[in-house]
């Protein structure tokens, strides 16, 4: 069972099961600061775990309760007791941190998103030289969950593709994809946290070099 209708549960859609429940029904903008918001993911979780307790559980989380810079930020802060509820309150889940989502449609706000509407709309923007973001392909998502199978439960998996990806990269390949320079300012700004990823993560992306796996998400995304 799915509970949701963004990019995350559409991409789900192909390995949905009644022995599985998978909660893709959360708080999308990072930026987010109604309490209203909140409060709507966790009165939906309570009564997830409650209507399904015997169901394997499979919750999305953030890769970015990790960076530091972002500690005591509202979207973090839910993120972790959303977590630690799940941990209390369920016996058999898994709880997925991913990094930046990339795929058709989905929130205008994320990374990939926002650079590339810009370079289509010809709009300026800023690039922070010092930031570092991990990226993933929403068929990644659905594709490594279909390998879990015979996962531990009762745990939480660090998945994303594991490079760093400067955002000027990125910038680029979208640029070589779409026809079209942009226009930036660069700034001398930005940060990055380091992830210990799962080995099942490693073991996922060991054939995929990191310029060519944003190749392949550029050309099927954009």
């Amino acid at each position: 069972m799915i509970i949701g209708n963004g990019l995350i549960a559409k991409s789900l859609q192909n390995i949905d099961s009644d022995e599985v429940l998978f909660f893709a029904s959360g708080v999308s903008n990072s930026l987010e600061t109604k309490d209203s918001e909140f409060q709507r993911e966790f009165s939906l979780l309570q009564n997830a775990l409650a209507s399904y307790p015997h169901s394997r559980f499979f919750y999305f989380s953030t890769l970015s309760i990790l960076d530091q810079s972002k500690k005591e930020s509202r979207y973090v802060l839910h993120k972790k007791a959303m977590e630690e509820y799940i941990a209390n309150h369920s016996n058999n889940y898994l709880i997925l941190r991913i990094g930046n989502l990339i795929g058709k449609g989905g929130n205008p706000n994320t990374l990939f998103n926002f650079f590339k509407n810009k370079i289509l709309q010809n709009d300026s923007f800023e690039i922070h030289t010092e930031a570092r973001r991990l990226i993933l392909g929403i068929e990644d998502l659905s594709s490594f969950i279909s390998g879990l199978q015979n996962e531990k439960y009762n745990k939480i998996l660090n998945f994303s593709y594991p490079y760093y990806y400067e955002p000027k990269e990125i910038v680029s390949a979208l640029e070589a994809e779409i026809g079209r320079e942009s226009s930036y300012k660069e700034i001398g700004d930005g940060d990055f946290y380091t992830v210990e990823f799962c080995e099942e993560a490693k073991e996922y992306f060991k054939e995929k070099e990191p310029n060519d796996y944003l190749k392949e998400l550029v050309k099927k995304y954009v």
